[in-house]
């Protein structure tokens, strides 16, 4: 069964953040689980607001949990908020759904875990999350 590697989480993590300062973006923060939903990397740039680390969590523990990136859970939160407001009281409030939660897939579309990012606009730390996965020769899926 293929597993998350640390090498590969910490090279998803680098490269996220790389990309944020390549792209002048404010301090990111950057959370990698596995399948299981243990964590693998938490960096937090200096200067990242204080609660950007929960943040990106809950954008990679939502999408891991749901089965669904960040992008997905947002359209579907706009669509059945009493569902997603259930989903919130449930989870402690753990789940953020919002771009920048993304699955992370091998060549095979294993899930392997999920990468979470905040710090600028969701947009933005999604993209940054993608660069992430890519570097480390794994699949994003946003759900589109």
């Amino acid at each position: 069964m293929a597993k998350l590697t640390l090498e590969q989480a910490s090279i998803i993590a680098d490269q996220t953040l790389d990309k944020g300062r390549d792209l002048a973006l404010q301090p990111l923060a950057v959370v990698v689980l596995d399948d299981g939903g243990h964590y693998k990397v938490v960096k937090r740039e200096d200067g990242a607001g204080l609660l950007r680390v929960e943040i990106a969590l809950g954008k990679a523990w939502g999408a891991l949990g749901m089965g669904q990136a960040g992008r997905e859970l947002a359209r579907r939160a706009e669509k059945m908020p009493v569902f997603f407001g259930a989903l919130a009281a449930m989870s402690g409030g753990k789940v953020v759904p919002l771009p920048g939660g993304v699955l992370i897939r091998d060549g095979q579309g294993r899930l392997l875990g999920a990468v979470g990012v905040s710090g600028d606009t969701s947009d933005r730390d999604e993209e940054c999350a993608l660069h992430g996965v890519r570097a480390a020769a794994l699949s994003p899926d946003i759900g589109d």
